[in-house]
């Protein structure tokens, strides 16, 4: 597989952000309320309040895409990653979540923090080789999703 170009989130990329993250929510979950706030107005959900969203990109076609969710306090919230299906197991998960943490020490954030399900181990995998490490639930946050049952983090 070619090496794709990672950039940011530019006008533009509204749809295919909602259409990668649709496909695998829909492939094992349901659209839950906030997937369709936050999938419905990225800019307004993740960019304005000091998120940013990292898009993967072939030639013409965007293949993945991964946010950031401004926590406060230098944390981040790694949401909404999610690769095209003919692009899965093929390393680029890996590549575009290695990104991801550049871009977070980029900026300056000193903690990274996910959720995820049970159902999703080769997502959870990808996690723990980049390096999160598991949260017990009680310390995670209240979550928005139904869907999450995996708590992760990672300081920078």
């Amino acid at each position: 597989m070619e090496t794709p170009i990672f950039r940011p989130f530019q006008a533009g990329d509204e749809t295919a952000f909602r259409e990668l993250n649709e496909t695998w929510i829909r492939q094992y979950f349901a659209m839950e309320a906030k997937d369709q706030e936050v999938l419905g107005d990225p800019a307004a959900y993740i960019l304005r309040p000091g998120g940013e969203i990292v898009m993967a990109v072939l030639g013409d076609r965007t293949v993945g895409c991964c946010a950031l969710l401004n926590m406060g306090e230098g944390g981040f919230e790694v949401s909404k990653m999610a690769v095209s299906e003919e692009y899965r197991g093929r390393g680029l998960g890996g590549k575009m979540l290695a990104r991801v943490v550049e871009r977070a020490r980029e900026i300056g954030a000193t903690r990274l923090y996910l959720e995820t399900n049970t159902k999703l181990p080769n997502a959870i995998h990808l996690y723990e080789a980049q390096g999160f490490a598991y949260l017990p639930a009680q310390r995670a946050r209240q979550s928005p999703y139904a869907r999450s049952n995996v708590y992760m983090e990672m300081f920078l």
